[in-house]
């Protein structure tokens, strides 16, 4: 039975008198109101004071006390029935006397509210939505209720408690036969819309956060030019409404001023309703015999923030998009516009005849991760025609002939109570855009494909995918009619573009058992026709022609003469055949029969010369055939083709020449001489080949191996040949040094001038990469291939830029390149490129933090972690000290000559990074040095995790100079520097020394099995401190005191005797030291757990002023407080040699020395 001829229905719609299909099918629909679920599981017609719920079911008739104005239909579940569909379906009714009612689908009353005594206009509803890139605010649930004064908005979260409260005590009630309990009033905020005459329909877009021009835009816009901004970014809250004067207005209450509208609200209702639903009401308690009138809540007045006025132009309705940027709206005009939300402003007008718009986002039937695009969905009623737009400038994608009296339904929202946990695993499709059609009772669904969201390229081969899949789906079908398969196949084939999917679907066609004989022919003979007209015939049917006229023939099944003959026949041009038989020769993996070859040789020499062709001219026939070989990625097989075509044609030359000249003289033609470069390219090519072939470590990125073939490398430019190496060394992770030592291998073979005979075993790695290099003497000569493994390396390390290793690879296959000119550039490029901008930004983000930065900060501002910036600051050292270099040696070295092989001598393409390189203007010295300091106090701060603000430590001519162009010339420091700059960079330099000492302590400490090995390079800090010291105007004997100081503090006494002879003030070093050895004294003496008896005897023994001396001693602030008596003694024993007799605390000293004699003698 038609939905719309049930009797239900019937009698709701004509009073009891049944009217024939005509009747039903009149334009009466358009004022009823009509409302989808975001499931289109139930559908909600309502006029007057009556609504059906129409559902898979029988519908069910509601009748009620007011007229309904509108309507709204959601799903209120977190759990799913076993079925996958939703546990219930709530329908949210307005009235017009201001009450919002919500019912279940069968019509049970569950909640009743007044929240404003005029008609209720629009419901709109907004749930969870998953948010699809970082950044994007979390938008929280939401009921929005429109009057025409004023808009109240209800918390998701909280209605769906109530309402799954209330759906639960309905149901208890009903079972015990009690009465049901009057529920608390819903907590909402109410807004009163002011600035505009009438308002017809709203959207709510959600929390939102202005960005910083936009707020000092809307502040100075408002607020004049005196106006004054916040610290910090407000949130929040956005509606946009639509109506008369202005057409389309946007308000933006804060999330503060929400918070005091709500809390006065929240508390004078609650509890007086509330006892009787929670509990807490008394039994002697009666009810009022007389209901009073509910108390309506004034409204918060919220202005307009900016409008779009058109006194002319009133707005009628407003749909959003799901991802809350975008809005269609229509208007009296007929005609619907694309707003921007957050910019405010109308993108595209469409001029139609009173239309209706819905909004709708379309994904492809494909496993999941899916993907997503918007379009615009317009249906034209007086026209009858359904258009799908693509936005935001996207053509007309779908137009369709539909009835003139349809309803187009969107919901705009999904399942409410879904959170970001219970979202995930939900296949449920929602968010449909619709089409009710009352005539038939038919809902329609409007889905687009994904690839017409796309352009160019991608949406033909999307579109071509398509396209394929759908010829698949139609070859399935077993009864199908032959004319219907060769009207559709036909139109399929001709309508894909690519030629790798268009020999797909033909080969998917041929192989389908069950087409005619005389449909495959006939689709066959329309497509060759069609693409003999563009070109394209060798791309789609060449193989699997020329695999069917030669294979035989190739493998000795078939005569040769009678293949001619039977070819000859056929009246297929000879260029033609001669494109076959190449296609099926070099998609071929063996060629290891000899006959195979002399089969191949005579097929090449059928119409290979002509007895008028001039021999110092190029014979096309040959042409062909070298075109064919050079652009095949198959290098064996190509070699074996010129191998074999070049012998034929020799042959047949030679046979030519003495047929004219009966001369005994070799003939020599220029198509020997295009031969034999074609041989030699091509036997590089598979030299090349078989080295790139050799398979990466497992876990080493850099993609696939990449093709290879003569013209890949000639348009490759002369960097070409290099490059695809550089690859090669950085997926074997081949150690810069390593590397080093195999090109130096392949100097020692060529000095050494072996011959180069074949030898009958598998080649290694190494000896691969000197093979090619032999061959390819100019192209991978030591310093283009160093150079162009640093830039990969560099590139590697740009994409991947925790893996520190890689910059540091870049580095030092820097170093090794042995000409400055091509070290310049090189490092000038990597700086520019690469380095610069990560340098700059960890610079200033510990200027901004004052210390070494965590590792939450560093992957926010610098893209790494703290341990990958530590190394980052170290390779931009390393960086800068080689560019200083090559920059003081360039002068004395003329730059190099690029060359390249003879038989590579017509390479073109892009230049090449080495060519660039010698490009690169000079650098400007200073300023490099300038930045080369800054870069070590940026590492030596990240490696010893120490507080300081570089930047601080410079003045402003030196603040100024920092990240420059390096070639440019800047004003920089010069003369003494502020004592108070120098005391802040002594302070630095020492808590440096202080780190190192530190980190030399622990290592000595730490036992055998678990000690880390110390590199080489730590020794380098204290050297390093000083020669900053230098640069910072930093006196050096500070340095070296404390440094002394430092390791005597952690017990590395044989370290500190070398340093102290190096220091000049003895004097000051001498009472320094003093100190110290008391602090040790002390700690024996005093501070021990358990006292000797001869330590106490000996401090009877002392004077008074050294025991008292003793004990003003501090031991806590050793670094190391065990140290044996015979370092103490040899301590004291140098301090009497380095202080003079008439210092004043050369006394203490000698008291001292005898105090640790009589202590070490008792031990």
């Amino acid at each position: 039975m038609s939905p719309w001829t049930h009797p239900v229905w019937c009698q709701w719609y004509s009073g009891g008198v049944e009217e024939d299909t005509a009747a039903v099918s009149a334009p009466w629909l358009q004022d009823c109101v009509v409302s989808l679920s975001p499931c289109s599981d139930l559908m909600v017609v309502a006029k007057g004071s009556k609504a059906v719920f129409l559902s898979g079911m029988s519908p069910k008739t509601q009748t009620l006390t007011f007229n309904v104005h509108t309507l709204l239909t959601f799903s209120p579940s977190v759990f799913r029935s076993s079925t996958g569909r939703p546990d219930w379906t709530c329908i949210v009714v307005g009235f017009s006397s201001g009450y919002v009612r919500f019912y279940t689908e069968s019509g049970v009353l569950l909640l009743a509210q007044l929240l404003n005594e005029d008609p209720v206009l629009r419901l709109k509803c907004r749930t969870y939505e998953i948010p699809r890139h970082p950044g994007v605010t979390e938008q929280h649930e939401e009921l929005s209720i429109l009057y025409p004064a004023a808009l109240v908005t209800i918390d998701g979260f909280s209605l769906f408690q109530s309402l799954r409260a209330c759906r639960n005590q309905v149901a208890r009630a009903a079972a015990a036969g009690s009465e049901v309990v009057q529920p608390p009033p819903l907590a909402y905020k109410k807004w009163g819309l002011q600035d505009m005459d009438a308002i017809v329909d709203h959207s709510s877009v959600g929390i939102m956060t202005l960005c910083v021009f936009d707020q000092m835009r809307n502040a100075s816009i408002l607020g004049g030019f005196h106006a004054s901004v916040k610290g910090s970014l407000p949130a929040m809250s956005q509606y946009i409404t639509v109506g008369e004067d202005p057409t389309q207005g946007s308000s933006q209450p804060l999330l503060s001023h929400v918070a005091l509208a709500v809390a006065s609200k929240l508390t004078s209702a609650l509890f007086t309703a509330a006892s009787g639903w929670l509990g807490w009401k008394k039994q002697n308690e009666e009810e009022p015999t007389q209901k009073q009138k509910p108390k309506v809540e004034p409204a918060t007045p919220l202005a307009v923030r900016f409008g779009l006025p058109d006194s002319r132009r009133h707005g009628e309705s407003i749909c959003l998009s799901p991802c809350n940027t975008l809005a269609g709206v229509t208007d009296d005009f007929g005609r619907v516009m694309l707003l921007d939300v957050g910019r405010g402003i109308f993108l595209l007008n469409w001029i139609k005849a009173l239309v209706s718009e819905g909004r709708g986002e379309s994904s492809p039937s494909a496993p999941l991760p899916r993907r997503h695009a918007q379009f615009l969905v317009i249906y034209a009623p007086r026209r009858g025609i359904l258009e799908v737009w693509g936005t935001q400038q996207g053509p007309r994608v779908g137009a369709f002939t539909v009835g003139k009296h349809c309803r187009l339904l969107y919901a705009g929202y999904r399942l409410m109570g879904v959170n970001s946990v219970t979202s995930q695993g939900w296949q449920l499709h929602t968010q449909q855009v619709c089409l009710f059609d009352p005539a038939t009772g038919a809902l329609r669904t409007v889905t687009v494909p994904f690839h017409l969201a796309l352009s160019d390229k991608k949406s033909e081969r999307a579109k071509d995918l398509h396209l394929l899949k759908r010829l698949t789906t139609l070859l399935k079908s077993r009864e199908l009619e032959p004319d219907y398969l060769e009207s559709e196949a036909q139109r399929v084939l001709l309508d894909i573009k690519h030629p790798a999917i268009k020999k797909q679907a033909l080969e998917s066609l041929l192989a389908n058992k069950n087409a005619p004989v005389s449909c495959l022919t006939n689709i066959t003979r329309l497509l060759l026709a069609s693409l003999r007209g563009k070109g394209t015939v060798h791309c789609v049917v060449v193989y699997p022609v020329g695999s069917f006229l030669f294979w035989g023939c190739l493998i000795g099944e078939s005569p040769l003469q009678k293949v001619c003959d039977t070819l000859q026949e056929t009246g297929i041009s000879p260029q033609h055949l001669l494109s076959l038989l190449l296609s099926v020769w070099l998609s071929l993996l063996w060629w290891t029969s000899i006959d195979f070859q002399r089969r191949l040789c005579f097929l090449l020499s059928l119409g290979a010369v002509e007895s008028s062709w001039d021999m110092q001219c190029v014979s096309p026939w040959w042409q062909q055939v070298r075109s064919a070989c050079v652009q095949s990625h198959s290098a064996a097989a190509a070699l074996l083709a010129a191998i074999v075509a070049h012998h034929a044609a020799k042959d047949n030359i030679t046979s030519l020449a003495e047929t004219k000249f009966q001369s005994e003289w070799e003939a020599v033609s220029l198509e020997l001489e295009q031969w034999a470069v074609c041989v030699r390219q091509l036997e590089d090519v598979l030299a090349l080949q078989t080295l790139l072939c050799v398979a990466p470590l497992k876990g080493t990125p850099g993609g696939a191996t990449p093709h290879c073939s003569v013209k890949a490398l000639l348009e490759g430019g002369r960097g070409g040949i290099a490059d695809s190496v550089a690859k090669w060394v950085f997926r074997q992770d081949l150690a810069p040094e390593r590397l080093k030592d195999m090109l130096q291998r392949r100097g020692e073979a060529q000095r050494t001038e072996q011959p180069s005979q074949p030898v009958l075993r598998e080649k290694s790695q190494e000896d691969l990469l000197v093979s090619v290099c032999q061959r390819f003497p100019d192209s991978l000569s030591p310093d283009l291939l160093f150079a162009h493994c640093c830039w990969e390396y560099v590139v590697q390390w740009n994409k991947y830029p925790e893996e520190g290793r890689y910059l540091c690879c870049a580095v030092e296959h820097l170093k090794l390149v042995s000409s400055p000119h091509i070290q310049l550039g090189i490092s000038s490029m990597m700086w520019n490129t690469f380095i610069v901008k990560r340098f700059s930004a960890a610079a200033f983000l510990m200027e901004k933090v004052g210390k070494a930065p965590k590792d939450r900060l560093c992957r926010r501002d610098v893209g790494m972690g703290d341990g990958a910036t530590t190394s980052f600051l170290g390779s931009c050292v390393a960086l800068l000290q080689i560019l200083m270099e090559a920059d003081s040696g360039i002068e004395e070295v003329t730059p190099p000559e690029l060359c390249v092989e003879e038989v590579w001598g017509g390479a073109e393409g892009p230049a090449s990074i080495v060519e660039l390189a010698l490009e690169q203007r000079g650098i400007h010295y200073p300023l490099v040095q300038h930045h080369c300091l800054l870069a070590t106090l940026l590492h030596t701060a990240m490696t010893f995790n120490l507080r300081v603000k570089p930047l601080s430590l410079f003045d402003s001519k030196g603040k100024s100079a920092f990240f420059r162009e390096l070639v440019s010339i800047q004003l920089m420091p010069s003369g003494d520097m502020d004592p108070g700059l120098v005391s802040l960079r002594q302070e630095f330099l020492l808590r440096v020394l202080t780190g190192w000492v530190k980190t030399q302590s622990e290592a000595g400490m730490a036992p055998a099995s678990t000690r880390l090995d110390l590199d080489s390079g730590d020794e380098k800090w204290p050297s390093l401190c000083l020669d900053l010291g230098t640069l910072l105007q930093v006196n050096p004997d500070i340095l070296r005191r404390h440094l002394v100081c430092e390791l005597y503090n952690h017990g590395l006494d044989p370290r500190a005797e070398q340093v102290m002879l190096e220091v000049e003030d003895k004097d000051v070093l001498g009472s320094q030291l003093l100190v110290l050895t008391g602090q040790r004294l002390s700690y024996s003496l005093l501070h021990t757990q358990t006292q000797t008896k001869p330590a106490m005897e000996l401090l009877a023994r002392l004077p008074p002023t050294l025991c008292t001396w003793l004990k003003a001693m501090d031991p806590s602030e050793l670094g190391c407080l065990s140290v044996p008596l015979s370092q103490t003694s040899r301590l004291v024993s140098r301090l009497i040699e380095i202080l003079p007799e008439n210092h004043g605390q050369y006394s203490l000293a000698l008291h001292l020395l005898e105090a640790v004699e009589v202590l070490q003698g008792e031990d």
